[in-house]
């Protein structure tokens, strides 16, 4: 885009906005516009796709702070973004070309006087021309160079997806600023994680590379399961009898189907038993493993044969004092 671009174009106008407008009322202006001319919604109708164009040069622009700046600095000395005049500009036109470098420079003499001529030459005999000025002014090449090509913005979003989905990856479809894209989840990743999509962000200015799109996953609760980097964790249920004598138990895994674990005899209540390559599937690498940390449940009724087994038990474990030490321990 060239300077001319800028004095012609009026890109506030573009999107609806007063000059004034917040960065957060650009942004909801352009999404609201975008989405409404997206070439997707008006497939054949030229001038949607120009609309669309439009509206996503301005945002731009106006999106970055100091191009802003610059545009509003450019078109406040065009006196609102008119072609510059070689004239002086009559009392109803406002300040012409050589009033405004007049006034700058301190070459007017005054009112029908002899002033400095500026043209749109690159200078003769050393001397600076139009563009010469604007580039020093803005950092650009001129009025009829093209823009430094830039690096388009980040683009954050979220995803939602169910356990299972982010356990064996998932392809869901995102919308973000009135863009509908399509994107691979890859398998095993965490409620939290951030994803980095490379150059699905904003496009580049002049040619420049795009943007990224940052994708949040927040991953929804599994009723057994919970991920552990490439391992699956649950917890099971035994019995008394099962952890004092030992026994081998089946439990459930993630793809439907049951395993054999076998739970040692004197087996205490929160340990973790790992049965190795029932986690995740790994492309690269061993598999992960399924970490089943058992609970002992005591039951909350007891038949009378079950009690009077459980006083027998009790009498054969006379003395046995399972919080021996606890005190002197309390004590240190």
């Amino acid at each position: 885009m060239t300077g001319q671009d800028w004095l012609e174009k009026d890109f506030y106008a573009a999107l609806g906005v007063p000059k004034d407008a917040d960065a957060d009322a650009i942004k909801k202006a352009y999404r609201k516009q975008a989405r409404q001319f997206h070439p997707d919604k008006n497939p054949g109708d030229p001038k949607a796709e120009e609309k669309f164009k439009s509206v996503g040069e301005a945002y731009a622009v106006l999106s970055d702070p100091e191009q802003r700046k610059q545009y509003d600095a450019l078109r406040t000395m065009a006196g609102g973004g008119a072609r510059f005049s070689a004239g002086s500009g009559g009392p109803s036109s406002g300040a012409g070309f050589e009033d405004l470098f007049g006034d700058m420079f301190g070459s007017s003499t005054g009112a029908g006087g002899p002033r400095m001529r500026y043209t749109s030459t690159t200078g003769a005999q050393g001397q600076p021309g139009f563009e010469d000025i604007f580039s020093g002014m803005f950092g650009g090449g001129g009025f009829g160079s093209r823009r430094r090509p830039q690096r388009g913005a980040d683009v954050t979003t979220s995803a939602r997806l169910p356990f299972r989905n982010a356990v064996e990856g998932s392809t869901v479809q995102l919308t973000t600023e009135g863009r509908t894209m399509t994107v691979r989840i890859p398998p095993g990743v965490h409620d939290g994680q951030k994803i980095r999509l490379r150059g699905k962000g904003r496009p580049g200015v002049a040619g420049g590379e795009a943007g990224d799109l940052i994708v949040t996953v927040h991953v929804e609760p599994h009723p057994l399961f919970t991920l552990d980097g490439k391992n699956l964790r649950l917890t099971v249920p035994i019995t008394f009898d099962e952890a004092a004598l030992g026994a081998t138990i089946e439990v459930p895994t993630l793809d439907g189907r049951t395993v054999k674990v076998k739970v040692p005899a004197g087996t205490p209540s929160g340990r973790t038993l790992r049965v190795r390559r029932k986690g995740l599937s790994q492309k690269n690498g061993p598999d992960g493993d399924l970490l089943v940390t058992v609970n002992v449940v005591v039951p909350s009724r007891l038949s009378s044969k079950a009690k009077e087994a459980v006083k027998a038990f009790a009498e054969a474990n006379d003395g046995v004092d399972p919080r021996e030490g606890l005190r002197e321990l309390a004590s240190r």
